[in-house]
């Protein structure tokens, strides 16, 4: 049993019908198929709504992997009333919160072109989120990151995903930036995400069309977290 994932194709699908194919011991509801990001890669899960037929909703607070790797597990509010296994929803994503976290993904891509470091940790908010680079002391300075990084968001380069064999990817190593968090392996391919003529690295998240999309950004925080990790912090609008 696997769930289709429909974000990795469109991340701006909204929304989809699908079946219930099985309910979790700790109340998750698996799908068929899903709109809905599943946590990982720095990125919180998705929350959202299942839709059923009589009109009545099933309030979405977070979506992850099942110990499988293949299906997606829909988490709902504590207590809320589950449908039966076989039932037609449809999930119906908030989406303000997504979208919010595709341009900060999308402006993490771009951070990490501005410091091209290898980079240890990252996190997405749902209006900031942060990398951790392994630099020693060099002079960051906030004001000229940010400059740096909104003149890259101002190209309005267009972002698209393509795939490639977990062979090629072994033969191109220096395509992957992360040191602590590794490209989505399994089904013998990997996804790329290319933003034109600016960078190109594996990901499975969810991204913005072209990088005007995001927005203005602002450097706000640069952290010592070590004697050679830096943790920049940024933050839309």
């Amino acid at each position: 049993m696997t769930t289709e994932l429909l974000f990795r194709d469109d991340a701006y699908r909204r929304e989809c019908e699908a079946e219930i194919v099985a309910l979790t011991a700790e109340g998750g509801i698996v799908l068929s198929r899903t709109v809905f990001y599943a946590q990982g890669g720095g990125q919180p899960g998705d929350g959202g709504w299942l839709r059923l037929p009589d009109g009545s909703s099933v309030p979405i607070v977070n979506t992850a992997y099942g110990a499988d790797r293949a299906t997606v597990v829909h988490l709902p509010v504590p207590g809320a009333p589950l449908p039966g296994q076989g039932e037609p929803v449809a999930a119906v994503l908030d989406w303000d919160k997504r979208f919010a976290r595709m341009r900060v993904h999308t402006a993490l891509h771009l951070l990490s072109v501005v410091l091209p470091y290898p980079v240890t940790g990252g996190s997405i908010g749902d209006g900031d989120g942060r990398l951790d680079f392994d630099i020693q002391e060099a002079g960051l300075d906030k004001a000229e990151l940010t400059e740096r990084l909104n003149g890259l968001i101002a190209r309005d380069a267009e972002v698209r995903t393509r795939w490639i064999s977990d062979a090629e990817l072994d033969s191109n190593p220096g395509l992957v930036k992360t040191m602590s968090v590794q490209p989505p392996r399994g089904s013998g391919r990997v996804r790329l995400v290319e933003i034109d003529g600016i960078d190109l690295q594996p990901c499975g998240g969810t991204h913005v069309r072209r990088t005007g999309e995001i927005g203005p950004v602002q450097v706000t925080d640069i952290e010592k977290k070590g004697k050679q990790n830096r943790r920049v912090r940024i933050r839309l609008g």
